[in-house]
């Protein structure tokens, strides 16, 4: 099952099942990816995805393709801008379509990372069939088309999932480096290094392979007629296509130098803060992405991906060395960081699956060589079928409530129903600031044209209470201290809008923020619950906090997307009571 055996001509009447079984996977993986796809719109929950790709996609529209944003790589956003100007035209349309319909605009957006992640699954397939054989190929593409994190992200306008697609795309010249040694394929596995760097940074690990690969193919014994300068020719036609594609797709990395170097030491640091991020519920790296293999690809393949690693080293070294190093240096990298989060582990995920997949397979072969083939069969249904559930399960889970309402869209709706224009509320940062607005229809009792008028920390002027500090909202707990409820009812914010993606922060480690634990208790003390919308199904219990599975629809537990949102009233001073 090495790449020197791989596939023998098919006959054509054979070739349909394949095609067939193909066609099914990427239609159904697509399935996958667009179902759910309008979560939470017309408001953008994520807070990457409504600050970074669509509104700086739009904002080219008013300047230049330069988008004076380095900290993640241009690449999708550039697709973006293209879209937009093909769906709405230039710069008045599409302003005017975001201003009047955002909902269309990010649902483009979705469809444009859904169709990219479908694509890294028949690039994938590819890439499998050139380094093994279909059987594995197609084991492998089921898995990524399933797995819980390639499809949760590909619902959201984020770089995460488009970068999958150069990325498999380099892995698919990787393998054809392996078997072919063609300075074509060199060519095309550069191709696929520099796209992905410019669409995330740390795809780049995809150059780990290309590089094993001809390693590989030197290590394999030269051909006959190959010159003995090919390791160099191959090495240099690699390095030179991603250089240039890398530049394509991120002019302004040469065209802003200091901007760009900046954003990388920017981008270093935010990764390696030393104060961490309030909220952690695990500071060692290693075993969080441990964890995360666990459930983001599922248990079964991550057994299978070390015994598939195990097994290609005595057994295929050449696939060894283009598959092993890159997903072990990129969690030793990546397990340093004192932040770590779930989706930072998707650049890995396309090895993995073709590690998990091969090793399911080398196991039958091996095993079970003396087994009739109709039971040889049964074992390859079997493996599938366990390699596979736990993502079905999860990502069908996810999709149902994906499709729902979110519980910052059913707390929306009650304030819309029971709370009149113009009433002063606090809103924690929870939602984006456009979710106080009527789409395109500005309030006139409001400075700002939003629906109810929001807390900031100048409505605390003349009421003696000092002004918290304007913080991200990763540090918002930090401002918290149960004076602010006195401020908020002498200046007459009376209403209160708390979710549990915040007030979790604090739970975690009360002794960083014990301002933010004695405020909630004093909010508990002060005020009423007017309505809570809880994201649990009925009996379930709570999932503790954590900034995956939090912000994800992961645990079964959850019947719907959203943090647990509480409306509360306060009662004292000039709030009274409500009905």
């Amino acid at each position: 099952m090495s790449a020197a055996d791989e596939l023998a001509p098919i006959a054509p009447g054979r070739r349909w099942p394949w095609l067939l079984a193909v066609i099914a996977l990427l239609a159904g993986a697509f399935v996958l990816r667009l179902w759910g796809v309008k979560q939470g719109l017309p408001y953008s929950y994520n807070l990457d995805e409504g600050s970074h790709y669509v509104p700086r996609a739009i904002g080219m529209f008013g300047h230049s393709l330069d988008p004076h944003y380095y900290v993640n790589p241009p690449a999708y956003t550039y697709v973006l801008h293209a879209a937009f100007a093909l769906a709405w035209g230039g710069r008045a349309g599409v302003s005017h379509q975001f201003a009047t319909d955002p909902q269309s605009v990010y649902v483009l957006a979705r469809v444009i990372a859904a169709v990219l992640g479908t694509l890294a699954v028949w690039l994938l397939y590819l890439a499998g069939a050139r380094l093994f054989d279909r059987r594995v190929a197609l084991l492998a593409a089921a898995l990524f088309a399933v797995a819980y994190l390639p499809v949760f992200y590909a619902h959201q306008a984020l770089n995460d999932t488009p970068t999958l697609a150069p990325l498999c795309l380099g892995l698919w010249g990787a393998a054809g480096i392996v078997r072919f040694g063609r300075i074509r394929d060199c060519a095309w596995a550069g191709l696929g290094v520099g796209l992905t760097c410019a669409t995330k940074y740390t795809g780049g690990i995809v150059v780990l392979p290309v590089l094993g690969a001809i390693v590989a193919h030197v290590t394999a014994g030269r051909p006959v007629g190959r010159s003995r300068w090919w390791p160099w020719q191959a090495l240099g036609a690699m390095t030179a296509v991603a250089v240039v594609a890398f530049v394509v797709a991120d002019p302004y990395s040469i065209l802003s130098w200091h901007g760009f170097t900046d954003a990388l030491r920017q981008q270093s640091l935010a990764a390696d803060d030393a104060l961490g991020k309030l909220g952690l519920t695990q500071h060692d790296g290693y075993t969080y992405y441990l964890w995360t293999f666990s459930w983001g690809l599922g248990w079964a393949p991550l057994v299978a991906t070390v015994g598939g690693a195990v097994g290609l080293l005595f057994w295929d070294r050449r696939a060894a060395l283009v598959l092993i190093p890159a997903p072990i240096a990129f969690v030793a990298f990546m397990g340093a960081q004192s932040r770590h989060f779930g989706r930072w582990l998707l650049p890995v995920f396309p090895i993995a699956c073709l590690l998990a997949a091969a090793g399911v397979m080398l196991a039958i072969d091996r095993f079970g060589a003396r087994l009739r083939p109709a039971v040889r069969r049964v074992l390859y249904a079997v493996a599938a079928v366990a390699l596979c559930l736990q993502g079905v399960v999860h990502s069908v889970h996810s999709d149902v409530l994906l499709a729902r309402q979110d519980t910052r869209g059913q707390a929306r709706a009650w304030l819309a129903a029971n709370v009149p224009p113009g009433t002063k509320i606090v809103v924690e940062p929870i939602v984006p600031g456009a979710w106080l607005d009527d789409i395109g229809r500005a309030s006139p009792l409001t400075a700002f044209g939003d629906r109810w008028q929001r807390f900031t920390p100048n409505s605390l002027a003349g009421t003696g209470v000092p002004a918290p500090p304007v913080v991200a909202a990763e540090d918002y707990e930090r401002t918290l201290s149960p004076a602010l409820l006195i401020g908020y009812e002498r200046a007459g914010y009376c209403w209160v809008i708390s979710g549990s993606t915040q007030s979790g922060r604090a739970q975690v480690d009360p002794s960083v923020v014990p301002g933010a634990i004695a405020y909630y208790r004093a909010l508990a003390r002060q005020a009423v619950v007017a309505a809570r919308f809880s994201p649990y199904r009925r009996g379930a219990k709570p999932v503790r906090f954590n900034f995956d599975w939090s912000f994800d629809t992961y645990p079964l537990a959850y019947a719907r997307s959203g943090p647990v949102v509480t409306i509360w009233h306060l009662r004292d001073g000039g709030c009274g009571s409500v009905d």
